[in-house]
């Protein structure tokens, strides 16, 4: 017999290899961690905008004010006006225009003005009445209320800061004039110094990317300057047609509802909505069921028309927006930054959008951009 050796070592038992982490969960983890990591670099900037809020709002209004000062003040200097007070004869003209129309403005609607926030008042107890007893919908006085208190505290909420705490009306006002002074003083120095500040500009970037921050800059330009024409001229329309509506089906308040359409319009879309619903309610309210529903199907016509035929012709491509987009823009603005963020929300969007959209085309062109200048002068 074969003698066993019992010295020599066995052979280790085989070991199952662990199954691998599935595909699909290792992708989903991997692109989890980036998306957090996208979220809180988010959060953290949104949270830093919204503490620098008193400096971001004055630049985006100066940025406005520039656009609309920026021709007049050129024209000076061409005729060898010296740039400070090329730049001081234009701010103080603006202010003087601005108080001038407001004076005029507030003569007209002065006698009728007080009486907008009853009259909507009414109006709305008339539908709140309608809905409660008349209408075919279960709706209860408590309903209502509770309702109306939900709006409320959605309306004081908008006007709070980017951590959600209410802002006072006196720390509100405060803060809107130091803005607008702000702004007014950053103005001048921009008309004065425009082509300074242009120049700078184009030092600061590499000099393989002048050419397109030139037509990124240029596009920025053309967006504030076609959203500012095509809402002032739209607002008009609207004003216009909205304030001889209400004076034709025998209602009151014309000529407040025609200032706050044109006002209101510098909100795209939903500014129309705003003002088309104020004019309706205050036509119930003062001239009846028959003039609120005339005045319902004009304001509805004409904002088809104003979208479809007149909007597209004078903004051009300055605010080329899904209205979805400017929902959600000022929608997003107004819960970080209060009212004052939907207000300028739009123009903001229009300019990032169509930044975006130069840049993307002249690196896909290759070429300076469609022939578009700076806003320098020359």
């Amino acid at each position: 017999m074969t003698e066993i050796d019992h010295d020599e070592p066995r052979p280790a038992p085989e070991r199952r290899p662990r199954p691998a982490v599935p595909a699909g969960l290792e992708r989903a983890a991997a692109w989890s961690w980036r998306l957090l990591v996208v979220g809180a670099a988010a959060v953290a900037v949104l949270a830093l905008l919204g503490r620098l809020r008193l400096v971001l709002f004055p630049l985006v209004l100066t940025l406005l004010v520039t656009r609309v000062l920026w021709s007049p003040a050129r024209w000076l200097r061409r005729r060898r006006w010296p740039a400070g007070l090329a730049a001081a004869v234009t701010v103080l003209g603006f202010l003087a225009l601005v108080t001038a129309a407001f004076s005029v403005v507030g003569a007209v609607v002065a006698d009728e003005a007080g009486d907008l926030g009853p009259t909507l008042g009414d109006a709305v107890d008339d539908v709140e009445r309608w809905l409660v007893e008349d209408s075919p919908f279960d709706v209860s006085r408590e309903d209502v209320a509770r309702f109306r208190a939900d709006l409320g505290d959605t309306v004081r909420a908008a006007a709070g800061s980017s951590g959600g705490a209410v802002v006072s009306g006196a720390i509100a006002v405060v803060e809107a004039v130091l803005g607008v002074v702000l702004a007014l003083i950053i103005t001048f120095f921009a008309l004065k110094d425009g082509d300074r500040f242009v120049a700078w500009g184009r030092r600061m970037v590499p000099a393989d990317r002048r050419d397109v921050a030139g037509v990124m800059a240029a596009r920025a330009w053309e967006t504030v300057g076609g959203y500012l024409r095509g809402a002032a001229l739209l607002g008009f329309v609207e004003g216009v047609a909205i304030g001889i509506t209400l004076a034709l089906v025998g209602a009151r308040l014309a000529a407040p509802v025609a200032v706050l359409t044109f006002i209101t319009a510098f909100v795209p879309f939903v500014g129309a909505i705003v003002s088309g619903v104020v004019a309706v309610l205050v036509a119930l309210a003062t001239g009846g069921v028959e003039a609120a529903v005339v005045v319902a199907v004009v304001a509805v016509v004409i904002q088809q028309f104003d979208n479809d035929l007149l909007a597209p012709l004078v903004y051009g491509r300055a605010l080329n927006l899904h209205p979805v987009v400017v929902l959600l823009a000022i929608t997003a603005a107004g819960a970080l930054f209060g009212l004052a963020g939907s207000i300028l929300a739009v123009p903001v969007t229009a300019v990032v959008v169509n930044v975006v959209g130069a840049a993307r085309g002249h690196e896909e062109g290759g070429g300076p951009g469609d022939g578009e200048r700076s806003p320098a002068p020359a």
